[in-house]
């Protein structure tokens, strides 16, 4: 009787933990996909499907979610490795790229571990890019060398289900004795630089002075000539004023003497001021001034066609 009991003890609790294992079984088979994420299903060993973003219902004991993958763009950082550059300078390189699942059932099948074998590539690559470059070409051509490593990931890409976005070289280091050289170097074109500057602003400064200079002695010159210009025609402006004016008085002149007795007032006035001129004297010199012949002047007044028969 104990015996009977304990075996109906053993097989309830046998069918108690498949009951629980077929529960476990039948909540696994159910899945949610979040959104940018696929779940790789293989049905007995084999790939079966892949489940997109949503509620998903699985066979239980048959289906199997193998691989989760993300769909998102990942950061990948690419580890410092030592490289030679083709003038035979080893420098250390280390990088950052940017990927993303495109295919999950390449990601799955076609490569082991498809972000290790897309860091060893990159670090490949790097590798072969420096060796064409110098040193100094290499801090100068960092878009070639990410282009480079661009091009290469994505045709193994195709292959592995990835896309590579981008890749960028974070740090070139050179050795120490290097870093000195280099620094010594971009001291003394600095230094360079410098001198080149003064000078060309010496230069600039005597140029600058000498054109005032010569500016300041145009304009004195200029100005010098204008005085003169304004001299000169104030002169004849004078001349010509003074001819006009004095042209002007022996046509009035002539127009008197034509008039009927003006010979007579021109004589009279002409002899008034001749006398005059003995009376000025006269009173300078406190003495009675006459002249030695006064026919002399009744001479030049007949010679000037003044005479009084006229």
């Amino acid at each position: 009787m104990m015996a009977n009991i304990d075996t109906d003890i053993v097989v309830m609790a046998i069918w108690g933990i498949i009951f629980v294992i077929f529960l476990i079984k039948l909540f696994q088979s159910i899945r949610l996909v979040p959104t940018k994420s696929a779940y790789i299903v293989e049905r007995l060993g084999k790939y079966h499907a892949t489940l997109d973003a949503g509620f998903h219902a699985l066979v239980p004991f048959v289906d199997k979610v193998a691989y989760i993958h993300d769909l998102k763009e990942e950061t990948i950082d690419v580890p410092p490795q030592e490289c030679f550059s083709s003038d035979e300078v080893n420098v250390e390189v280390d990088g950052v790229m940017y990927i993303s699942v495109v295919d999950p059932v390449k990601s799955s099948y076609g490569v082991t571990d498809y972000r290790y074998a897309a860091i060893q590539l990159a670090q490949t690559t790097t590798r072969s890019v420096i060796g064409t470059l110098d040193l100094d070409r290499t801090f100068e051509e960092r878009d070639v060398i990410s282009a480079k490593v661009v091009e290469v990931l994505d045709q193994a890409g195709a292959m592995w289900g990835i896309r590579v976005h981008r890749y960028e070289i974070k740090n070139i280091s050179p050795p120490e004795t290097v870093k000195n050289a280099m620094e010594m170097q971009v001291n003394a074109e600095r230094e360079r630089r410098a001198l080149l500057a003064k000078s060309e602003g010496d230069k600039q400064s005597k140029i600058n002075r000498s054109e005032g200079i010569k500016t300041e002695m145009i304009n004195h010159s200029e100005g010098e000539m204008q005085r003169r210009i304004n001299e000169a025609e104030g002169k004849a402006e004078e001349i010509i004023t003074i001819a006009s004016a004095t042209a002007e008085s022996i046509e009035r002149i002539a127009t008197v003497i034509a008039a009927p007795g003006g010979k007579n007032v021109v004589r009279m006035q002409l002899g008034s001021q001749y006398l005059k001129q003995f009376e000025g004297l006269s009173q300078s010199a406190s003495k009675v001034v006459l002249p030695g012949n006064l026919m002399d002047f009744e001479h030049w007044m007949n010679s000037v066609g003044l005479d009084d028969k006229n």
